[in-house]
């Protein structure tokens, strides 16, 4: 398994962490956190320490999402991914068993009067 896939495998999963958290949130009224146990969240820690915590993991996870996709992108740079493009490192292949092609030969329009 390349670097670049495990790269992947953890933009993808932390991508899907943000969009839960960014939809959990509460905006200005009633959200979806109201409806995983709004009343519960009240009494144990309060709506600041809730809506500070959501705050916090969606910066944290956009952070870990930014640095995640710069770090892939170094990878493919080093080429220590599987699937090296030829047209970047300036490579190209030349098939030799290719025939020239035929060329018709050339009248000379003085020789046929």
């Amino acid at each position: 398994m390349s670097t670049f896939t495990i790269f992947l495998a953890l933009i993808i999963i932390v991508a899907f962490l943000l969009v839960v958290v960014i939809m959990v949130q509460n905006p200005k009224g009633g959200g979806l956190s109201s409806s995983f146990g709004g009343g519960g969240a009240n009494q144990l820690g309060g709506v600041q320490k809730t809506t500070d915590f959501l705050d916090k993991s969606t910066w944290t996870l956009a952070t870990l999402l930014l640095a995640l996709i710069l770090l892939s992108n170094v990878t493919i740079m080093d080429g220590n991914s599987m699937g090296e493009s030829k047209i970047i490192d300036g490579e190209t292949e030349v098939e030799t068993n290719v025939p020239a092609p035929v060329q018709p030969p050339v009248e000379n329009p003085a020789e046929n009067n």
